[in-house]
């Protein structure tokens, strides 16, 4: 398979070709993510320079959110800050940018430094910046390991690429029912050496503000180790690093609304968690029962 762009937004974030039909019918199969920027060097990197040079930028989008069925974002887990051109950011640290389909923006930063600040949590005041593309909406727990905001900047294009190369072989639901495909067929793929990537139902639902108002999600986010017990019929993943984030349309941070982690999932629907607290780094183990469905790369 090859990357295929599937929506593509005008810098006022309207639908210049494809449609949000395609990505979401895309996330929903468990496809990857990139997305495609264009911005100006003395617009975005650093505003007192004369150097105008156009900017492509593609970022992988490792975890993606599949909200309510119409709804997609995309967080990227793995990237440190960057100084443009050629180097990284002072603070050792996490950017967690996170993407809506819709254009609008998001980051926390998970700071990995040394003994976490024990700052302040919640809403903060948001300061007028300088790049007048840049458009902050909030600003919460500046004084803490783990700040974050929502905003939107005005990149001249956004392209939204997908590739769809995964393929959908056993869906359990969280009390182990299989309703759909097999373990057998699972494991008869990766001992062929295909991966595995895993769509997980309800997985943020503990971090809902009101629990008597849960919003239906899903979670994809690719594996890197598998175990098959041949003889119970039972497989197991160890995903990759994950950000979770308190579902909703669009899906953004605040205070207390997300946390960081790995996973061990089970089709029987047992899902074991360690999730970090963003604010003091220290981890916690979670036991949950979670809908998978188990797609292999084709």
């Amino acid at each position: 398979m090859s990357w295929k762009s599937v929506l593509e937004l005008s810098s006022r974030r309207q639908r210049t070709a494809g449609s949000e039909e395609e990505l979401l019918c895309a996330v929903a199969k468990a496809a990857d993510l990139r997305i495609g920027t264009e911005f100006r060097h003395n617009e975005h990197i650093d505003i007192r320079s004369t150097d105008s040079d156009l900017i492509r930028e593609f970022m992988t989008f490792d975890v993606t959110y599949l909200v309510e069925n119409r709804w997609a974002a995309g967080i990227c887990t793995r990237r440190q800050p960057v100084l443009l051109p050629g180097g990284l950011g002072p603070k050792p640290s996490l950017s967690l940018f996170m993407y809506n389909q819709n254009g609008q923006q998001a980051v926390a930063s998970l700071g990995l430094d040394g003994p976490p600040p024990a700052g302040r949590r919640g809403a903060d005041k948001v300061f007028a910046h300088e790049m007048s593309r840049y458009h902050q909406q909030d600003a919460w727990d500046n004084a803490t390991n783990a700040p974050s905001q929502n905003f939107i900047y005005d990149f001249d294009t956004y392209r939204f690429l997908v590739e769809d190369r995964w393929r959908p072989v056993l869906h359990n639901a969280a009390d182990g029912t299989i309703l759909a495909g097999s373990v057998g067929e699972l494991a008869e793929h990766v001992n062929q050496g295909a991966n595995v990537k895993v769509g997980i139902s309800r997985l943020c639902d503990d971090l809902a503000a009101d629990k008597s108002a849960l919003v239906q999600h899903e979670v994809f986010v690719g594996t890197v180790a598998t175990y098959h017990y041949t003889g119970r019929k039972l497989f197991i993943a160890a995903t990759q690093p994950l950000v979770r984030v308190r579902p909703a349309i669009p899906m953004a941070y605040a205070s207390e609304s997300w946390d960081m982690g790995w996973l061990v999932v089970r089709s029987d629907g047992r899902v074991a968690s360690m999730l970090y607290d963003p604010y003091t780094l220290c981890p916690h183990q979670k036991p949950l029962r979670c809908g998978v469905r188990w797609f292999v790369d084709q």
